[in-house]
């Protein structure tokens, strides 16, 4: 009797969850990825050739070709030398008449066909006018004019080697703080930048709609950062599956509010010129392609650390049920909203504070301000944003909760379930 005591109550303890959970959350992920390829295939850009936009366009129609220089000598003078562009090898010929007065710099060729020669660089001081001193390395465009002759004027100063020990500062530290998983991170940011200039770019420039490639593209890059920063694990999976729902809710709720607010995107230069001289990219499109990829990154910071909370919760109290741990990993998310709505806002906000600033000494009411194209698709951004973040939270927490702890209970309790073993040995 006491043996089928024993029996009675096993047979009535919570059944495990935890293959069938895992089953489940593992057969959407795969099929989410099949979507995907599939998805990737169909919107995969053709290989059609696009003219070069006109502002970016040389002389003869083909796209800008750029030369290293280094700034040699700088003077303040008349402007109007014949060598002003021109090649030369000694010293520039003297300005014709008396003009202007230019920022004079004396160039010297360091690459391209010209390579060795000398150039002059005439800036008529101004505001905007870029401000070049003598030893400076900088970028020149390369042209011909009707006429055949090469022309060289200023582009941009030289950021190739001061970027690259920035990156590789950035990139040393990060392997030497979380080592083989900063640098597997960083992996996942070249996976990254490679789908958004491999694929999202030119299906947006093939005229294929927005939503779909940047899902797609969204897709691709949190399946390759996720598994790879953070290993081919249950955690993992359960914080890819909450990011995948949330982006998709996110192109949801963007797609409502640009419709709702009326966003255009033309407060923008850059869109202006997309639209004037890219017809077949919708400026909506765009705007609702970079509301979906913007969320990622906060989206993926929230959903990784609620499911790593979730399994170490699991993990440090072995008695807890899935309702203490979702309990107990939302607190932790609580906190994680709080501060990542601060983040998120003020992330937008910094990169509009030249706008805001103009606004300011614009005389225009704070409702015009706000209400204005370009102010509102940063409102528009942030809260849309903040509420796929809120949302991801507990969805998260949910799947993360139900794959670390298999059953209703712990495995505590689990533990204490071989006496049936003992009783039947003791009754024979």
């Amino acid at each position: 009797m006491e043996s089928h005591g024993h029996g009675h109550g096993h047979s009535n303890a919570p059944a495990p969850l935890g293959p069938v959970a895992a089953r489940i959350v593992i057969g959407l992920l795969v099929a989410i990825g099949v979507a995907v390829i599939a998805g990737a295939v169909a919107l995969w850009p053709s290989q059609q050739s696009i003219e070069v936009p006109l502002p970016f366009q040389t002389s003869g129609g083909g796209s800008v070709e750029t030369e290293a220089g280094t700034v040699v000598s700088q003077d303040i003078g008349a402007c109007g030398s014949g060598s002003a562009g021109r090649v030369f090898t000694g010293s520039p010929t003297p300005p014709v008449g008396g003009g202007y007065e230019c920022q004079r710099s004396i160039v010297t060729i360091d690459s391209g066909p010209n390579a060795g020669t000398r150039t002059l660089i005439e800036i008529v001081p101004g505001p905007g006018q870029p401000d070049i001193r003598t030893g400076e390395s900088v970028r020149l465009v390369r042209q011909t004019d009707a006429e055949g002759t090469t022309q060289y004027s200023f582009n941009d100063f030289a950021r190739g080697l001061p970027l690259a020990i920035i990156v590789g500062v950035f990139a040393l530290v990060i392997c030497i703080v979380a080592r083989w998983r900063g640098f597997r991170a960083l992996l996942g940011l070249i996976i990254a930048f490679g789908v958004l200039v491999g694929f999202m770019l030119p299906a947006l420039l093939d005229g294929q709609p927005a939503i779909p490639v940047a899902l797609v593209a969204g897709s691709i890059i949190l399946y390759g950062v996720l598994y790879l920063a953070h290993g081919i694990n249950l955690r993992t999976s359960s914080a890819l599956l909450g990011t995948l729902t949330s982006m998709a809710l996110a192109a949801v709720l963007s797609y409502v509010a640009i419709r709702m607010t009326h966003l255009t995107g033309l407060s923008e230069e850059q869109n202006t010129n997309v639209q004037a001289y890219i017809q077949q990219v919708s400026i909506t499109g765009l705007l609702l392609a970079g509301f979906i990829i913007g969320s990622l990154g906060v989206l993926n910071d929230v959903t990784i650390t609620q499911a790593s909370a979730a399994f170490e919760i699991a993990s440090a109290d072995a008695t807890a049920t899935r309702r203490q741990i979702f309990s107990s990993a939302m607190r932790v998310g609580r906190d994680h909203i709080a501060s990542t709505v601060y983040t998120l806002v003020l992330a937008y906000a910094g990169g509009a504070l030249p706008l805001l600033l103009l606004f300011s000494v614009a005389g225009r009411s704070i409702q015009d301000v706000l209400t204005g194209d370009a102010v509102a698709i940063e409102i528009v951004r942030s809260s849309v944003g903040g509420i796929a973040l809120a949302l991801s939270v507990p969805l998260t927490t949910g799947i993360a909760a139900l794959l670390a702890r298999p059953g209703g209970v712990g495995p505590g309790t689990a533990r204490a379930m071989p006496a049936p073993k003992k009783s039947g040995r003791h009754s024979r």
